[in-house]
């Protein structure tokens, strides 16, 4: 199935990907973001917070945006 990916980490993007039925957030998450934690992640599902076991559907908009900067103290 496809879904649009908004990558607001780095440069940032977006892109339509295809992803398998039945996947969940946490799994695409760790598929984008191998070296990432998801607890430095804000993730959203249409616009929405979702959790790690929200499984996408056809159509749905991911955003993934750091919540920390790399280098930034805080």
């Amino acid at each position: 199935m496809r879904v649009l990916y908004i990558n607001n980490h780095g440069g940032g993007f977006a892109d339509f990907v295809e992803v398998p039925e039945g996947m969940t957030v946490e799994k695409f998450f760790l598929e984008r973001i191998p070296h990432g934690s998801p607890r430095d992640f804000l993730i959203r599902v249409d616009r929405q917070p979702v959790s790690a076991g929200q499984v996408l559907h056809e159509g749905a908009r991911i955003s993934i945006t750091p919540t920390k900067i790399e280098g930034a103290c805080g």
